[in-house]
């Protein structure tokens, strides 16, 4: 089953602190293994911070006081932007499914600190990656929870609240879930 364009919902037992209650937009997953963008883990740098560093002039304030993310523990100088589908940075952006597109090239940004950029983004530093077989056997091991994505969730839910809010898309209760999986 393709997950591409899926909430990948981190269960409590799951065992790596650095996904402890993560929310994961699946970007591509296949029989190659599979790539995402934690999407509810701010770091502390602000975005007007990193475009300072790449020379790129800010001129949307809000933008830049916008927070960097943390995208996954695998390439962390590496950036990407998750962002709605309005927005293609000179055909170098990546739709992957529904209202959702990732650009991964520094035009993106000149765009958004220009204010020519997608109506919604966000911005990461590093991904999360699997290997073949790996995201399934997380999940088939009680790992993970998957449902769908909607822009709403992903760009207006506050960090903070995006667990519980992708859980209870499923109906589930945060105080419900055990840190153990039974096997019957």
């Amino acid at each position: 089953m393709d997950l591409t364009g899926k909430l990948l919902i981190a269960m409590p037992g799951m065992g790596d602190p650095r996904f402890d209650h993560s929310v994961v937009y699946l970007c591509s997953h296949g029989d190659d293994g599979a790539m995402g963008l934690i999407v509810n883990k701010p770091s502390d740098l602000r975005i007007k911070t990193l475009l300072e560093q790449l020379n790129i002039a800010c001129r949307i304030p809000v933008v830049g006081e916008r927070l960097v993310h943390f995208g996954g523990p695998v390439e962390l100088s590496r950036g990407f932007v998750l962002h709605s589908a309005d927005y293609d940075a000179n055909l170098h952006s990546l739709h992957v499914a529904g209202d959702f597109s990732m650009t991964a090239t520094l035009d993106v940004l000149e765009d958004i600190a220009s204010g020519k950029g997608p109506l919604n983004s966000m911005l990461m530093l590093g991904y999360s990656g699997w290997g073949p077989g790996q995201l399934e056997d997380e999940i088939a091991a009680n790992g993970w929870l998957t449902t769908d994505a909607t822009s709403k969730l992903v760009f207006d839910v506050a960090d903070d609240e995006k667990w519980e809010a992708a859980l209870a898309t499923l109906g589930v209760d945060p105080l419900t879930l055990s840190a153990s999986a039974g096997r019957a």
